[in-house]
C-alpha cells in the first residue's frame, strides 16, 4: 500500500531536512503504526537498530539508504553521540531521515537523548511512539502485564546501567516491595545478581518468573521459571538476548493464555 493510497488519513508528509523518531515495535511487522509505515515509504535514509527486523526494512521506500547504528551488549557499536550527531548532519544536508528504534524510541531506547540533540541543533523531528517490548512482547506470550486479581500495579524497570552493570541507583528493596508485577529490559546477563537483591529486599523466592525471548517473533521462546530458580534455569536453557523478564504472578496465566500463540500470524 502506497501513501497516495491512504488519503483519507490525513498522513502526514515527510518534509525534507527533518527528522522522525519512530518506534518500530518489539518485531512482528504487523505490530507497526501506520505512521511508522508512512514514514518507511518517504524517507530518503533510515538509521535503524539491531532490533528492527529484516521483514520491517524491506517495507522502506525503494532507494532509500539504510545504516545501521544497533547496539548490542559485549559487542562493537556505534557511539550515541556518534549516531545523534550523524542524525543531525543527514538532516542539516537535506535528507529526510527516519531514525527506526525497537520498541518505543521513550521506553529504554535513548530516544530522549536523541531528540534533545536535535532540538538543541534546531532540527524539526517529530516523534512516532511504539509497541514496547514489555507490553507488545509480554501480550504474545500470553502475559497480561496488569490483571485485576493479581496485578495491580507495574514497575518497568532496566536491567543494567549506563557501564553495563547492575544500577546501583535504584532501591532494590522498595523495588521488591513496591510492585505487583516487575518488568526488565536488558536484564538476562544480570538475572542472578537482580533476584537475589529482590528476594534480599523481601521478594518471595517462589515467585514467578518468565523469561520471553524475540517477542512477537515466530522464533519466539517462553521460559517459566522461579525467582530462586531463574539464575540456573536460564543458564542451562541457553535463551539468549533479546529477552523481556517479567516477576510476579500475571506469570502463572502463561499455562493458558499461552496457547494462544497457536492463533498468531505465524
Amino acid at each position: 500500500m502506497s501513501v497516495a493510497a491512504m488519503p483519507e488519513l490525513n498522513l502526514p508528509v515527510f518534509e525534507p531536512g527533518t527528522v522522525w523518531l519512530v518506534g518500530a515495535g518489539p518485531g512482528d511487522p504487523g505490530l507497526l503504526t501506520l505512521h511508522a509505515l508512512n514514514a518507511l515509504r518517504q524517507a530518503d535514509v533510515v538509521v535503524y537498530d539491531a532490533l528492527v527486523g529484516p521483514g520491517i526494512l524491506e517495507m522502506a521506500r525503494p532507494g532509500a539508504e539504510r545504516i545501521f547504528a544497533g547496539k548490542r551488549g559485549g559487542k562493537p557499536s556505534p557511539k550515541q553521540p556518534d549516531i545523534s550527531r550523524q542524525l543531525v548532519e543527514l538532516a542539516r544536508a537535506g535528507h529526510r531521515v527516519l531514525r527506526l528504534k525497537g520498541g518505543d524510541p521513550f521506553v529504554f531506547g535513548r530516544g530522549g537523548e536523541e531528540a534533545l540533540e536535535l532540538a538543541e541543533a534546531g532540527v524539526p523531528f517529530r516523534v512516532v511512539p511504539g509497541i514496547s517490548a514489555g507490553i507488545g512482547g509480554l501480550a504474545y506470550a500470553g502475559i497480561p502485564i496488569t490483571n485485576r486479581e493479581s496485578g495491580q500495579a507495574v514497575t518497568f524497570a532496566t536491567g543494567h546501567s549506563a557501564t553495563g552493570d547492575v544500577p546501583d541507583a535504584f532501591d532494590w528493596a522498595a523495588l521488591a516491595r513496591g510492585t505487583h508485577v516487575l518488568v526488565l529490559y536488558m536484564a538476562l546477563k544480570h538475572i542472578g545478581t537482580i533476584a537475589a537483591r529482590l528476594i534480599d529486599g523481601g521478594r518471595n523466592p517462589d515467585e514467578s518468573v518468565a523469561v520471553v525471548a524475540n517477542a512477537t517473533l515466530p522464533e519466539q521462546r517462553v521460559l517459566t521459571t522461579t525467582l530462586a530458580r531463574a539464575a540456573a534455569d536460564v543458564a542451562a536453557s541457553g535463551i539468549e538476548p533479546p529477552a523481556m523478564i517479567v516477576i510476579g504472578p500475571v506469570v502463572d496465566l502463561h499455562a493458558v493464555l499461552g496457547q494462544g500463540k497457536a492463533q498468531l500470524p505465524w
